[in-house]
């Protein structure tokens, strides 16, 4: 068995460091001042709920507002299992699901001219909004 002649390692640079833009948390105040619309909406069809969420978009860039999303969220899935026969046949099942989809807006430093806009929106039945100022 032959063995192999370590070579020595080479010699490694240090880093230059490399100057960052610093970015500042904003203070208390600042954030005091930003407010937030945080609107979010929930339909069982999807394509009611792009309608809809693109009516809200609409009017919210008509009044030049700041808009973060449409963020989608996780679609929310309820599962029913009942039985086919009501006496003999238990092993005869039949499953039924609920898909509740849903989006999040964010609109930041809203006016109060967006939000009257935004209270006398006419949305389709079956598309339920909760809106949050934060």
């Amino acid at each position: 068995m032959a063995t192999a002649a370590k070579k020595p390692k080479a010699a490694v640079k240090p880093k230059t460091p490399v100057k960052k833009a610093a970015v500042k948390a904003p203070t208390k105040a600042q954030a005091a001042a930003i407010s937030k619309l945080r609107i979010r909406v929930r339909a069982y069809e999807h394509k009611v709920l792009d309608a809809s969420v693109k009516q809200i978009m609409d009017t919210a860039l008509r009044y030049d507002a700041e808009v973060q999303g449409p963020t989608p969220l996780p679609t929310e899935m309820k599962k029913y299992t009942v039985n086919r026969s009501s006496f003999v046949h238990k092993n005869a099942r039949e499953q039924f699901e609920m898909r509740i989809h849903k989006r999040l807006i964010d609109i930041l430093n809203p006016s109060p001219k967006l939000i009257e806009a935004l209270t006398n929106l006419s949305l389709p039945s079956g598309v339920n909004i909760d809106v949050k100022m934060a």
